[in-house]
C-alpha cells in the first residue's frame, strides 16, 4: 500500500490535549456528543476545545438531526459522524445542509457489507468499526481481512482498536477504498487524554 492514508483522531475532550494531536499534522479530529462515552465532550466542554484549524468530525449516535444542525453550526463542524442505527434520508438531509457525511457500521464475522449499498449516495465516507455493545471505544479489533467483502464506491475508514503496534498489519490492507484509520483508546493515556509520543510514532511509521 503506498497510498498517504487519512489520519483522523476521536475522542477530543480536552483543549491542551486537542492542541498537542493538531501539532501531529493529522487530519480529522473527532469530538464524541454522546452522553454515555467515556470521552463524551460534556455538557460545559473545555475553553477552546473546538478552536481546531483541522477539519473536526462530530460524532452522533442516533441524536435528532435538527440537533445535529444546530451543534455542527454552533461549532463550525465540517464534518458529521453517525454511529447508530440512522438511515439514508438522515445522511442524505445532514449532506444537503453542506456537511460531509461519514457512517459508522459496527462489523464482526456476519457483517453483510451488501448494508452500506443504500447510504452509497448520501454519504462521503463510511468507517467500519468493531461490533460490541457498547458504540466505539472499545479497544476491540474485528477481522480486518472480512473488509476484502467490501466493494461499494465510497471509501472507508478503519476503525476499532488500532493501536501503536499495527502499522505493520493495516500497510499489508490492500483495498482500493480505504482512505484513513480512525485512532482513539489505543492511544490514551486515560479516556480523552491522548498519548503524543505514541500518536507520534506510528503516525510518523505509518506515513
Amino acid at each position: 500500500m503506498e497510498r498517504k492514508l487519512k489520519i483522523k483522531v476521536c475522542g477530543m475532550k480536552f483543549a491542551e490535549n486537542r492542541e498537542q494531536v493538531e501539532q501531529l499534522g493529522v487530519d480529522l479530529l473527532g469530538y464524541i456528543f454522546y452522553e454515555p462515552s467515556k470521552r463524551f465532550v460534556g455538557d460545559d466542554p473545555d475553553a477552546g476545545l473546538f478552536y481546531a484549524a483541522k477539519p473536526k468530525v462530530a460524532v452522533f449516535v442516533d441524536e435528532n438531526a435538527f440537533e445535529i444542525l444546530a451543534l455542527t453550526k454552533n461549532f463550525d463542524f465540517e464534518y458529521v459522524q453517525l454511529h447508530g442505527k440512522e438511515n439514508p434520508k438522515t445522511c442524505g438531509m445532514l449532506k444537503k445542509q453542506g456537511l460531509k457525511i461519514i457512517k459508522a457500521f459496527s462489523v464482526d464475522d456476519s457483517f453483510k457489507f451488501e448494508t452500506t449499498q443504500a447510504f452509497e449516495k448520501d454519504v462521503d465516507y463510511f468507517l467500519f468499526d468493531t461490533k460490541t455493545k457498547l458504540h466505539g471505544g472499545s479497544g476491540k479489533k474485528f477481522n480486518w481481512e472480512i473488509l476484502n467483502k467490501y466493494t461499494g464506491h465510497r471509501p472507508f475508514f478503519l476503525s476499532g482498536g488500532i493501536g501503536p503496534g499495527d502499522v505493520s498489519e493495516i500497510k499489508k490492507i490492500d483495498h482500493p477504498k480505504l482512505t484513513g484509520v480512525d485512532l482513539n483508546s489505543g492511544f490514551e493515556d486515560e479516556p480523552g487524554i491522548k498519548n503524543i509520543e505514541k500518536l507520534k510514532q506510528f503516525i510518523e511509521e505509518l506515513q
